[in-house]
This record gives structure tokens, C-alpha cells and sequence, in this order.
């Protein structure tokens, strides 16, 4: 089994290739996003060919995005949180499995397990509670020796500490977002940081970051232009730094968006490269 590869996209989209399988998560492949423009180069198509499986964490649309998965293909498999496929089905994809934390499907040499996840569950969340939902999950991707925890967005929740005592290789965290401020249920730089504690990850890759923002804020003469182009590249540094600052436990494999993951040789002996 050769090892595992990954390749940070941008925003929560981590394409991984573990168990002779490869995973898109949370796919966001389009140069807009509603407001939205991506602010760093565009995908190339080849980016998210030969995909054998998509995990969608949530339903809001910058990580359960139509048209993504239509790009993907309509008969791609996707993994959504249990409540959501009847919905998914609806708009013509033809091969959606739910999972609810603590439900696993395995799929070759790879097996996919939901987690929890502290986030808001509504389609228009997390503010809006009307139209479709389905609780929020995260995933742990196992395949070939190794673990990969993508965490999708959630807030610090006590169960990190259970998925941390099992054993992750590898885990994806969220570390900001798109806008000046975050609403509830996501983790910034310090709680990021502080998962880090409770997961006890090999290595962490700080994602949902540098990748979208308002059309125009960051580049038109406003009072958020300067706070903007610095959320764009802050958050994973300060994420590092208090990670480092906690112990030498975890590495860092700090990734810009579009950009594959290096991991460091102690995790490629163990099969995690």
C-alpha cells in the first residue's frame, strides 16, 4: 500500500489519498461562492479527478456545495450526516450514504467513521433555523496504517479527548474562516490549538482558511481592508506558534491553499507520508 498523500485545496476541501482510495472533503472547487470570490489561484480540474469518495460534513453550502459535487459528477459517492440524503438525492445525486457519529462504511482498503461536531445544523444556519438539516459530523479516514481526522467546522467539544486516546496520525482543523469575525461553533487559532491538546494528533494541518472573502474587501479602500488581507494569512501562524508553544508533541505542516501537505519523515515511517 503506498502511503498516504494529501493535498490541501483551500477553504475545508483536503483531497486524500490513504487505503488505495482518494477522499474530497467538504468539496469547494468554484471561484465563487454566493458574496464569495477566491483570493488565491483557481483549481485546475485536475485537481479533483479520480475521486472515489466525498465526506460532507454539514449542510451550509461552503462545505456542502451543489455545485462542486456537480463538477465531481452526479454518481460520485458521497458521505453526508444521517438526515441529509433524501435532500441530496432530490437534487440528482445517485449514490449518497448517511452516517451519524459512531457509524463507519468501509469502501476498499479505506474506512470512513463520523464524530461528533459542536456546529449549527441548519442549511442557513447558524443563525436561520429553517430548511433542511441534519446534525453536523466529522471524519475520521482511515486506510493503510494511518488516520486522518478532518474535523469539518465544530467548536471544542469533550469527546476530542476519546478520538485523541484512539490514535490520529494526521488531523485537519479549522482555524478561521472567511470574514472579519466568526460566528459560534468554530474554532479560531486558540481553540484550534487548544484540540490540539485533547486530539493529540501526530501532525495538525491548519485548513478553512486564505481561501474566500467578500468580494472587494480586501483590496477596495474600506476600514476592513487591512484586518481582512491579515485574516488571510494570520490565523495558521498564530495557530502554529501556540501549538509549538504547548509542547513539542504535534508538528505543524502549515500549507498554503492549493498546496500539497508535507509531512515530516517521522510520520512517513509510520505510513503517514
Amino acid at each position: 500500500m503506498p502511503p498516504p498523500r494529501l493535498h490541501f485545496l483551500g477553504h475545508s476541501t483536503v483531497r486524500a489519498e490513504l487505503g488505495g482510495k482518494t477522499v474530497l472533503t467538504d468539496p469547494l472547487l468554484t471561484v465563487r461562492l454566493g458574496p464569495l470570490r477566491r483570493v488565491v489561484a483557481p483549481l485546475a480540474p485536475s485537481s479533483w479527478a479520480g475521486v472515489d469518495l466525498v465526506v460532507v460534513s454539514h449542510l451550509h453550502n461552503d462545505h456542502l456545495h451543489l455545485a462542486s459535487l456537480r463538477l465531481l459528477g452526479r454518481s460520485t459517492p458521497i458521505v453526508v450526516p444521517r438526515g441529509a440524503g433524501r435532500w441530496l438525492t432530490r437534487h440528482g445525486f445517485t449514490a449518497v450514504e448517511e452516517l451519524a457519529p459512531g457509524e463507519s462504511l468501509t469502501d476498499g482498503g479505506l474506512t470512513v467513521t463520523a464524530t461528533h461536531a459542536d456546529h449549527a445544523a441548519h442549511r442557513w444556519g447558524p443563525r436561520l433555523t429553517h430548511g433542511p438539516h441534519a446534525p453536523a459530523v466529522g471524519h475520521l479516514l482511515s486506510g493503510g496504517g494511518t488516520t486522518v481526522y478532518a474535523a469539518g467546522d465544530t467548536d471544542l467539544f469533550p469527546g476530542m479527548t476519546d478520538l485523541g486516546a484512539a490514535g490520529i496520525d494526521v488531523a485537519l482543523l479549522p482555524v478561521w474562516g472567511w470574514g472579519p469575525s466568526l460566528g459560534p461553533g468554530h474554532l479560531d487559532p486558540a481553540g484550534a490549538a487548544a484540540a490540539v491538546q485533547l486530539l493529540r494528533p501526530a501532525v495538525a494541518v491548519p485548513v478553512h482558511w486564505g481561501t474566500f472573502a467578500v468580494a472587494g474587501l480586501t483590496s477596495l479602500p474600506s476600514p476592513w481592508r487591512a484586518r481582512m488581507r491579515a485574516l488571510l494569512t494570520e490565523p495558521p501562524r498564530r495557530f502554529a506558534a501556540a501549538v509549538t508553544a504547548g509542547g513539542p508533541a504535534t508538528h505543524v505542516a502549515l500549507t498554503a491553499p492549493g498546496s500539497a501537505v508535507v509531512l515530516p519523515s517521522p510520520v512517513d515511517s509510520e505510513g503517514a507520508a
